[in-house]
């Protein structure tokens, strides 16, 4: 019988590589993990939330590819079936969130509401 684990979210490939080598530079902190959140903000309302925190006693746990990560358990209506991707193009450099689940956002993709 298979097993099968669901993340909330979902890394592509060059999200996973661009994680990884961030997790590799000298001196990074092996006991955080990397966070997918919101809080409010932005010119949407929410802003997305991804960087690396220790773990709190409200999160839970998953890991994408061999990379840990936590999530607050309340965040997981706003972001569930979210798709992270890095872009590295000369007009765009940086990380993008593509969520189902945003009736809005805004033109720079870091805020949305639902």
């Amino acid at each position: 019988m298979e097993t099968v684990t669901t993340t909330p979210v979902t890394l592509t490939e060059g999200a996973i590589a661009e994680v990884r080598r961030l997790m590799a530079a000298d001196g990074f902190d092996h006991t955080q993990k990397l966070r997918v959140g919101v809080k409010g903000g932005g010119c949407s309302g929410m802003t997305y939330v991804l960087g690396f925190d220790q773990p709190g006693a409200n999160d839970q746990h998953f890991e994408i590819a061999g990379v840990p990560c936590v999530m607050d358990k309340s965040h997981e209506l706003y972001l569930h079936g979210m798709l992270v991707d890095w872009q590295d193009g000369l007009n765009n450099r940086g990380f993008t969130f593509k969520n189902p689940n945003a009736s809005t956002t805004c033109g720079c993709g870091t805020s949305f509401a639902v």
